[in-house]
């Protein structure tokens, strides 16, 4: 589903202003003979008439996996005028060569080699501009930091600037056991997929061995660097904001999980940015849910235009930054859409957005400091977090957070009055603590949530801090059990409309399973009232020239690709209980479907099951398992992994275990297991 293309109202556009040529398969070299497979769609005149170009450069597989999708955009891109290229990276689909890792160097050196190649042709003017979301965004972002005299301006969407802070791996300095292992057994099996046989020939089977063998559990590597180190600087670009000269259009949702990074790039970026944050989830506007959706691909165009064709657009004129402002809703696990208003600011930070403070005492958001401190007991339960939602949310049903109550007598929760008058926040909400812990190893878990006069208990915003990280996350300390210390979680930025007659809620736990792993010992922490203890809100008073914006188009694209649906997509999540054991587990099943594309006749599909389990009361119980089957055929050659990858720890060393096994037709061909043991550093 992750690659499906959703139906939604959109119009499809089959008559452009340029006719449209696709080429199906290319090789593009590397300087080290490597060669990198792709597909592009030009103007039919080109070649006479040169283009700008336009790159997308991901790992997830043109002639299958992400085939529909770029079937709506890329052609469009070319109706309109320009040469849209889609490229797998060295390592996946048709390349060459082995993908041991993300965001290395030889990928971005790749980069440069394949934008120096699309300058040199002869329907190229020599300007392009990168595109992608994701792994994609992360890249065009990385990529401009290096400056390829070809590369003029980037639309990142759904990406960092901060490899450590806001991706799958770390979140506050606590591994993000939700995602962690999940998106490495997710990558390994997508690049154990084989080439084509129609694109590469009889070696497809001993390349695709090689790749089997050679590409290895990329958790290996990330829970191996369980600070922020100069692995994870690599490729973060806020290490050095001003290599970035080119513009940058950074675009997101408030239902994604890394919108975070949108305002610090504004905020940090020297050269022309603009930021568009909706209320989507880890997906193209124009497709995305919650909506409303709008004509994303048209904003795209205003943009390349202004910048590789030098066409006026006004896009330029127009605010820096536009926000979907989020109207209040009841708590659900997914939303068709979220009522609301766009509102937009001229500049980041703004000057219209004010701190506004709440202090946390006996049960209670108060609105002056408290002067009798008190010391609040916060021990939460192993079991708190069950009910949180995705990290990154793709708009499946049941990605996001369910009614809050179902957490908060697992918390220790601090609510407000109910308001006079309705409160707009624009921004990253802060909760600082003055604690003290009886453990030298532990997390503090924040949730910021709205309360209806029903007493439905809505999720704003989150966030976590590993407390050994409190001075950073480069150079951990342990606790002194019993000290005091001053910490801030800053949660995750959010445009959001508490209305009169709701209440602010704050939710304090040290633990948050299974987005945090957890501290090695059950931990109970002191929380004391006084000035420090607070709840910092981004107040945005409403603007006249909100009113003023002019609308975004509606969704349109290029016709989606032909295709026939072999399997229906279904997806389940559960939280089981056993109530003699005290176990809790929450299983996260996904079946994306299977479906044969018409043109080239390739059938694909997959399932993923996901289990997170804990025992309350033992820490040292965490598991994560996850398992994937996912095929990929045509005719009588058909191919399937399947994987098994399972995460643990006691109270000194992670354990991670996988086994891949690959078959052609049902001969299984391939067989290896990998299993590591990596000490815990502070977490």
């Amino acid at each position: 589903m992750v690659f499906n293309v959703r139906d939604s109202i959109r119009s499809t556009i089959t008559d452009f202003p340029r006719q449209v040529r696709e080429i199906e398969h290319v090789w593009i070299p590397m300087s080290d003979g490597t060669r990198l497979a792709a597909r592009i769609w030009l103007p039919e005149d080109a070649e006479q008439n040169p283009v700008p170009a336009i790159l997308e450069y991901i790992p997830y597989r043109k002639n299958d996996f992400t085939a529909l999708r770029d079937s709506i955009r890329h052609p469009y891109f070319a109706g309109h005028g320009y040469a849209s290229i889609r490229v797998d990276m060295r390592g996946c689909g048709d390349s060459d060569g082995i993908l041991y890792d993300e965001y290395l160097p030889q990928e971005q050196d790749d980069a440069a080699c394949v934008l120096e190649w699309i300058a040199a042709q002869p329907w190229s003017t020599g300007s392009v501009g990168m595109i992608g979301k994701s792994w994609g965004g992360f890249n065009g972002l990385q990529v401009a930091a290096k400056r390829p005299p070809a590369l003029k301006a980037v639309i990142t969407l759904c990406s960092t600037d901060d490899r450590y802070a806001d991706d799958v791996h770390y979140l506050g300095g606590c591994v993000l056991a939700s995602d962690m292992l999940w998106w490495a057994s997710t990558m390994l099996v997508y690049n154990g997929r084989p080439a084509d046989p129609q694109v590469v020939g009889e070696k497809w089977r001993s390349n695709w061995l090689e790749r089997l063998e050679k590409t290895p559990p990329f958790v290996e590597a990330w829970m191996q660097h369980q600070r922020r180190d100069d692995y994870w600087k690599h490729g973060s670009v806020c290490e050095n904001y001003a290599d970035i000269e080119i513009p940058v259009f950074a675009v997101g949702g408030w239902a994604d999980g890394y919108t975070n990074a949108i305002m610090r790039l504004l905020e940090g970026l020297p050269g022309p940015r603009k930021g568009l944050i909706g209320p989507w989830a880890h997906e193209y506007p124009e497709v995305a849910v919650p909506g409303p959706n709008i004509g994303f691909l048209q904003e795209c165009l205003r943009w390349w235009d202004y910048w590789l064709k030098g066409v006026d657009t006004k896009i330029m004129d127009e605010p820096m930054l536009r926000a979907w402002m989020q109207e209040s809703v009841p708590p659900h696990v997914d939303y068709p859409e979220r009522p609301g208003r766009w509102v937009a600011e001229t500049q980041w930070p703004s000057p219209t957005i004010r701190p506004v403070g709440y202090w946390l005492n006996d049960q209670q958001l108060v609105t002056e400091p408290i002067k009798e401190e008190q010391a609040i007991t916060v021990s939460g339960m192993q079991a708190h977090g069950l009910y949180a939602g995705v990290f990154c949310p793709f708009g499946q049903a049941g990605d996001l957070a369910s009614d809050q109550r179902l957490e908060n007598g697992l918390a220790v929760c601090f609510t407000s009055e109910p308001l006079a008058a309705p409160m707009e926040i624009l921004g990253y909400p802060e909760v600082t603590v003055e604690l003290s812990s009886d453990r030298p190893n532990a997390l503090l878990a924040v949730r910021l949530c709205d309360v209806a006069p029903d007493g439905a208990s809505t999720l704003v915003s989150w966030g976590m801090l590993n407390l050994t990280h409190r001075e950073s996350h480069e150079h951990p300390a342990a606790l002194v059990p019993g000290e005091r210390y001053t910490v801030t979680v800053r949660l995750n930025a959010i445009g959001h409309v508490l209305p009169a007659g709701h209440r602010w809620q704050v939710a304090l736990s040290p633990n948050y399973w299974p987005h945090a792993w957890p501290s090695p010992e059950p931990v109970t922490l002191s929380v004391f009232t006084g000035e420090k203890t607070r709840l910092t809100l981004p107040v945005r008073p409403p603007q006249p020239a909100d009113d003023e914006l002019t609308p975004f188009g509606m969704p349109e694209t290029a016709a989606v690709m032909e295709r026939e649906i072999l399997r229906e997509e279904s997806r389940t999540r559960e939280v089981q209980h056993d109530l003699i054991q005290g176990v809790w587990r929450l299983v996260d099943f996904s079946d994306e479907g299977a479906r044969r594309l018409l043109p080239n006749g390739i059938e694909y599909g997959s399932v993923n099951r996901n289990m997170y389990t804990i025992q309350e009361g033992n820490p040292l119980s965490a598991q994560v398992r996850c398992e994937w089957t996912l095929n990929v055929g045509r005719g009588e050659w058909q191919t399937r992994l399947e994987s098994v990858s399972i995460m643990s720890a006691d109270a000194t060393k992670f354990y991670l275990t996988t086994q891949l096994d690959a078959y052609e037709g049902e001969t299984q061909v391939f067989t290896k297991t990998w299993t590591s043991e990596i000490p815990r550093d502070h977490v």
